[in-house]
This record gives structure tokens, sequence and C-alpha cells, in this order.
């Protein structure tokens, strides 16, 4: 494993634990595979774990695993305040110790504002007394180093970046991103300041894998500098010196194992004048494909109707980087035949979800797109039939 330095010299593994995605066994997290996984990572080398209080049960799990191996102090526990729950006093500190019972340790070593998405965010943390609060927890060294987290504009990150003295933070930023969010000229003024910058979504939720259109994937099957698209998209982060950090939501042993793999064999300035024409290639061919440049996030759950919005847009994307079929057959699949109806056309159009959307997709508008494409009349009339007589074998 290959690592780079914080901002007061310690270091941090370029591949990061992103635990969003534990590997789930039903709903809940599968505690087995998941301590497999985390255990081979920290084998490797792997010393930054990325969690979040509303990251369902991750906290719990992450926290569980290391106590129970005794890896706590092997590691750098990141998690993250959710700012846009904070309405009076006392709750940041009401939430940042329900955090560390949670994690089971007595202090977090980067600690994030979540999901900043307007300076005005920071300044209701501001009104609410965060600065001192966080001067105390410095002091008694409950948190190691501040930071936040970003989805935005380049103009609104650039106002949080110089809005507080931060030891880090943390950006969307992939090849798609590199000149949307806080984007190129984002990472490289943090990198001027000297703040370490944590990636998140460098696959932009696997969309840069599973998703790429077939003639992506044979490109890059073709050149024999990269065994895989993830490779790629790694690889093109890896060797920009201003990333201190790649956060990847792992939640298999071959994907553990094989991005270690890639980690190790990355460096600073690696990648040629051809390598970045063959991206550019790439872009090109997803471009033309791509409907909802949606990540698979999962701000937007749950909606108050039950719709799952992720899966619409990735099915609906799936239509057009794949095939019609493809995508319509896996929509009737994972939603159609849920005993709880999760369908587009139950949005009542609340806004609930685009308040969340760190991608600012107009949600309301483009699932009804989805679900005009996703249900035509014969989908609709199928889905209606197989629910009703699978339902009905359920109940008997």
């Amino acid at each position: 494993m290959k690592y780079r330095k914080d901002r007061y010299g310690n270091e941090i593994s370029v591949l990061g634990f992103g635990c969003m995605r534990f590997a789930k066994k039903g709903n809940a997290i599968d505690m087995e595979k998941t301590e497999e996984q985390i255990d081979y990572a920290i084998s490797q080398g792997i010393n930054y774990f990325d969690t979040a209080y509303v990251y369902s049960g991750s906290e719990a799990a992450l926290g569980e695993i290391l106590s129970r191996n005794g890896r706590r102090e092997k590691v750098n526990i990141a998690t993250k305040l959710p700012q846009y729950l904070i309405s009076r006093e006392g709750m940041i500190e009401k939430l940042f110790q329900e955090e560390l019972k949670r994690l089971r340790t007595d202090h977090v070593d980067y600690y994030l504002m979540h999901m900043l998405t307007d300076l005005s965010a920071w300044q209701n943390l501001v009104s609410h007394g965060v600065e001192d609060w966080i001067r105390e927890k410095k002091a008694n060294g409950e948190i190691r180093n501040i930071g936040f987290s970003f989805h935005g504009n380049t103009e609104m990150f650039l106002k949080i970046l110089n809005a507080y003295d931060w030891d880090f933070c943390q950006i969307q930023y992939n090849y798609m991103d590199e000149h949307s969010q806080a984007g190129r000229r984002g990472l490289q003024a943090a990198n001027e300041k000297g703040i370490p910058v944590m990636i998140m979504e460098p696959l932009r939720g696997g969309k840069l894998v599973d998703l790429l259109p077939e003639k992506a994937k044979k490109l890059i099957a073709g050149n024999d500098r990269f065994g895989s698209p993830a490779e790629l998209a790694f690889r093109w982060l890896w060797s920009q010196p201003e990333i201190t950090c790649v956060l990847s939501g792992m939640n298999s042993l071959e994907m553990v194992k094989e991005n270690c793999r890639i980690a190790s064999a990355s460096e600073v300035g690696d990648l040629k004048e051809e390598d970045y024409a063959l991206i550019e290639e790439v872009k090109t061919l997803i471009n033309e494909k791509i409907k909802v440049p949606c990540t698979g996030c999962g701000y937007c759950q749950p909606c108050p109707q039950g719709v799952d919005i992720p899966l619409a847009f990735r099915c609906y994307n799936e239509m057009y980087m794949e095939s019609k079929q493809a995508g319509r057959f896996e929509y009737a699949q994972t939603v159609g035949l849920r005993e709880k109806p999760a369908f587009p056309s139950q949005c009542v159009a609340c806004g609930k979800c685009e308040s969340h959307c760190p991608q600012h997709i107009a949600i309301i508008q483009e699932l009804k797109n989805a679900d005009r494409n996703l249900r035509p009349l014969p989908y609709k009339i199928g889905t209606a039939i197989a629910r009703k007589f699978l339902l009905k074998k359920k109940k008997g």
C-alpha cells in the first residue's frame, strides 16, 4: 500500500475503505463478510475508514468489528455530523456522543460536516456554536482533524473552503466530474491551502464500471495498460498529487483485493498522453448514452411515498447504455415484483428528494421520464399480472 500525508504529516493510505455500501444479508449488514473484508484491508495497509451517522448500521458495524479484533488503534476513523439535522442548541454534542458510542471509541480521527452544499449550511452550524464546540473537541482529543464533505458547485466550494481553518475536505471527483461539483479548480484550491483532499464517488457509484457503454468497455479491454474500467478510473485519480486518499465503497473480498492491487501499483504522474486520449474517448461514449447523472448515493432516500429513486434511474440509464430490454427487465424484476410498490408513479412531487440530491437532479421530472420509458403499457400489464399471481401465492 502507498501512503500520502495529511496536514500534520500523518500517513494516510491512498485507498480508503468507504463504509456506506457494506455487504448485505437481506436488509441487514452481513457482519461475517464485512469483517473478513475489513480484516483483509487492514492487513494490506488500508488505514482510513469512512462512515457517517446516516449510513444505516455502518458506524455500529465498524465499531464492533474494530473493537472485537483489537484493530481500533491501527486505523483512522472518519465519520460525519449530519449538519442538516441541527436545529437547536445541544444537538451537535448529542449526535457526536451517539456516534462515539456506536463506534466504540473515545475519539474520531477525521470528523466531517456532512454534505455541505451551500455556505448557509455552515453558517447555520456557526449560529449553533460549532466553532467553540470544535475547539473544545480538538483540545480534549475527541476530534483529531476537522473537515467537511461537499456536494455543490465550484464557487460555493471555494466559499466554504475559505470560511474556516479546515484540516481536510472530501469531494466527489472522477474523470466524468473533472469540471463539475468542486472539480479540478476546487481540488487545486484546497491543495494550495495545504488542505488534504479525500475523494468520494471515484467510480460514480459504479457507473464507470458496470454501466459503461459496450463500446467503452471494449476500448478499455483493448488497452494493455489497464486491466479493467475500475483501474483506469483509479489510476486517473492517483496520478494527481493533489489527492490524498480515494474512497471505495467495497463490499466483496474480491473487490478489496483488486483495489489494493491497483493502489499499490499506481504512481503520481504515471498516465501517458495516450491514456488521457483514451479517457476522453470513453467520456464521449458515456455522454452519448447517459440520461440521468445519478450516482446511486441514496441521499434522496427514503422517499415518503416509497419510490426507489436510485434504482429507477439506474435501470433508466441501463436502457440506453446497455439495451432497452435489459433495463426494463431488470426494473420489472427488482421493483415490479416487490411486495410493497416502489414505482415512480407514486411520486407526489413533495420535493424532499430534490432538496437532498448532491447532483442537483430534477428528480420529479426525471422520475416521470423514467417511468414512461421503463414501464410502457405491455410492461405495466405484465408486471400487474405477475404481481397479482406472486402475491396471491405468497399469501396462500
